[in-house]
């Protein structure tokens, strides 16, 4: 599982983007390339949360990005993780780079990545410190490692190497699930001047920008070229993807909005599903798929025992292997971040309904879990009906002319919502 932080829809190459990925191209290439593929939410926590159990953050447990050191947030230890469906199956399973999901504190005891199905992990709780250069904040296994000589996004492509070096020496017949998440291009950014200068001046904050996604994409073919080395290249499933949106309104194409907004641009994001004699090569999917269908899919793609929880995403397995029209989602796509306007969006068919709080809210970028009861209960008011077919850029609301649909969507928001509120945690009564 390949993540890129805060890569917008236009930014690669093979969705018409500026930076040459030439690694990430022969990805999409070589398998099936959603061009409507969207993130677990429009700033990073939850939409981790939602990518790696299959369900809205909010059920578990992350309402908005986490500041380990004043909030009880994290990755509920009852949610069902990507790597623990992986370990049962008998999958060795590491994670490496950004987490974001909750780690320890000295006032905290947060559970670690591997309390939620990975034997090994090399981490950061969230951005690379100073920057992508240099970074002095990695954990490996629950210790500190200390100031490290490189890129973010090679030093993690390292860790990941020398993980599957070791793993095959010890294990040569365990198939393994490794968790990739790299840094890039979150800010603070930095990238080799060599690359940078590719795409601009060395101090210009757009080809630095550019440049440190050319450099993941470098690091990606590095871990590809380990693939082949070890003869397991034609039996990997590969999937790109980034957890939300960019934060250059220049790299989200003809889309509306940014991170950390509902509109498509904050939620839209490359997505890429890779796997020889499996998927086919060469396809480019028009119907609308997500982060969330990530886990559900793995569970049809490798005829698992889908688990007795509720799952927000589908099985995408029909899409994906040329039977399209078998393929059914059970529930429309949703997104809610409380400081978003709007604050909730849904996803149905090529229509997008969008809401507004019907309540105040602070506009303070750092989540207080003091505010969770009044989102817990708070309404929506203001929705807003638009085509994504006929109007990606949602330029035009049809809520006046659509009013019949705009309640039958609106009621199946509700709904959702009101499963999700009913899942959720109270973290400011405490940690669970």
């Amino acid at each position: 599982m390949l993540l890129a932080d805060d890569l917008g829809y236009r930014d690669v190459g093979c969705y018409g983007g500026p930076v040459q990925t030439p690694t990430i191209d022969q990805l999409a290439a070589g398998g099936t390339r959603f061009e409507q593929f969207y993130s677990g939410c429009a700033v990073c926590s939850p939409s981790r949360a939602t990518l790696i159990t299959g369900r809205h953050h909010i059920r578990a447990g992350v309402y908005s990005w986490i500041h380990d050191e004043s909030q009880n947030s994290h990755l509920r230890l009852r949610e069902t993780t990507l790597a623990e469906v992986m370990r049962d199956a008998g999958y060795a399973t590491a994670h490496v780079g950004k987490w974001h999901l909750g780690l320890p504190t000295e006032e905290r005891n947060k559970p670690t990545p591997d309390q939620h199905g990975f034997d090994h992990w090399f981490a950061t709780w969230n951005n690379a410190e100073p920057s992508h250069h240099n970074p002095v904040n990695f954990i490996r296994n629950g210790e500190p490692v200390g100031r490290l000589e490189g890129y973010s996004c090679q030093l993690v492509a390292d860790e990941a190497i020398g993980w599957m070096d070791r793993h095959r020496e010890s294990e040569p017949e365990q198939p393994f699930f490794l968790n990739v998440w790299f840094h890039e291009p979150h800010a603070p950014i930095a990238s080799p001047d060599e690359i940078t200068q590719k795409y601009g001046k060395v101090n210009d904050k757009a080809a630095v920008y550019s440049g440190t996604i050319d450099n993941t994409d470098q690091a990606i073919q590095r871990l590809l070229a380990k693939l082949d080395a070890m003869g397991v290249r034609e039996n990997t499933l590969i999937i790109y993807a980034s957890d939300n949106g960019s934060y250059r309104t220049d790299r989200v194409g003809n889309l509306r909005g940014r991170k950390g907004a509902n509109w498509d641009g904050g939620i839209r994001v490359p997505g890429i599903f890779h796997w020889p004699g499996h998927i086919p090569a060469g396809v480019v999917l028009d119907q609308p798929a997500g982060l969330v269908d990530v886990l559900p899919t793995i569970y049809g793609l490798l005829n698992l025992e889908t688990p007795k929880v509720h799952l927000d995403g589908s099985d995408l397995t029909p899409l994906l292997t040329g039977h399209a029209d078998s393929f059914a989602r059970h529930q429309p796509l949703f997104w809610h971040l409380q400081r978003s306007k709007p604050i909730v969006a849904m996803r149905d068919g090529d229509y997008s309904l969008v809401g507004f709080r019907d309540y105040e809210m602070s506009n303070n970028n750092m989540f207080d879990e003091k505010w969770i009861p009044t989102i817990k209960t708070g309404t929506y008011h203001n929705f807003e009906l638009y085509n994504l077919k006929d109007d990606p850029g949602q330029t035009k609301n049809l809520a006046e002319e659509q009013p019949e649909r705009v309640e039958a969507m609106r009621q199946q928001m509700l709904q959702i919502n009101a499963s999700i509120m009913k899942d959720a945690m109270d973290w400011h009564l405490g940690m669970e």
